[in-house]
C-alpha cells in the first residue's frame, strides 16, 4: 500500500488554503496531489477536528507452519509428492502455495545439482540402449 503523507505536508497544504486563500484545484497543482485527497483530509478535519493520516494495522500473515524441524522431517518423508498432496498430506488446513513458500523458506529444490558426482553410466560415456532414439532417414536428409 502506498505511503501516507506526512502530518507536517498534510498542514501545509490545509494552511495554503484557509490561510493564504489559495482554491484547493490551486494547491493541487502546487504540491503535486489530486483535488480528491485535499477534499478527504477537509472531510476528516470536519468529522474529528483533525486530518491526521489514519493508523494501519500492520499486515501479517498467520503462520500455518510454525514447527520448523517438524516440516523438515515431514518434507524427507514426502519428497516425491507434489506440493498439493503435501497440503493434504499435513496435520491442518494448508494450501499448496504455503506448502511452497515454507518449501522456499528452508531451502528445498528439485533442481539437479550438477556439482554433484556423476553417475555411473556418464562417467563411463556409455549411454543404455532404451535411452538410444533410432534415426529416421529424413533426419539425415538436407533440404
Amino acid at each position: 500500500m502506498a505511503k501516507a503523507y506526512s502530518y507536517d505536508f498534510r498542514q501545509k497544504v490545509i494552511e495554503s488554503i484557509e490561510l493564504d486563500g489559495f482554491k484547493k484545484q490551486d494547491a493541487s497543482e502546487m504540491f503535486n496531489i489530486s483535488r480528491n485527497t485535499i477534499n478527504l483530509w477537509f472531510q476528516q478535519k470536519a468529522a474529528t477536528g483533525d486530518f491526521q493520516a489514519k493508523t494501519r494495522p500492520a499486515q501479517t500473515h498467520g503462520e500455518k507452519i510454525t514447527d520448523w524441524t517438524r516440516f523438515r522431517a515431514f518434507v524427507k518423508e514426502h519428497h516425491d509428492k507434489t506440493q498439493a498432496e503435501m497440503a493434504e498430506l499435513w496435520d491442518g488446513p494448508i494450501s499448496a502455495r504455503t506448502i511452497s513458500r515454507a518449501l522456499a523458506k528452508i531451502g528445498f529444490t528439485r533442481k539437479k545439482n550438477l556439482r554433484l558426482p556423476p553417475t555411473q553410466c556418464s562417467a563411463t560415456g556409455n549411454i543404455p540402449p532404451v535411452a538410444r532414439r533410432p534415426q529416421s532417414p529424413a533426419h539425415n536428409l538436407r533440404g
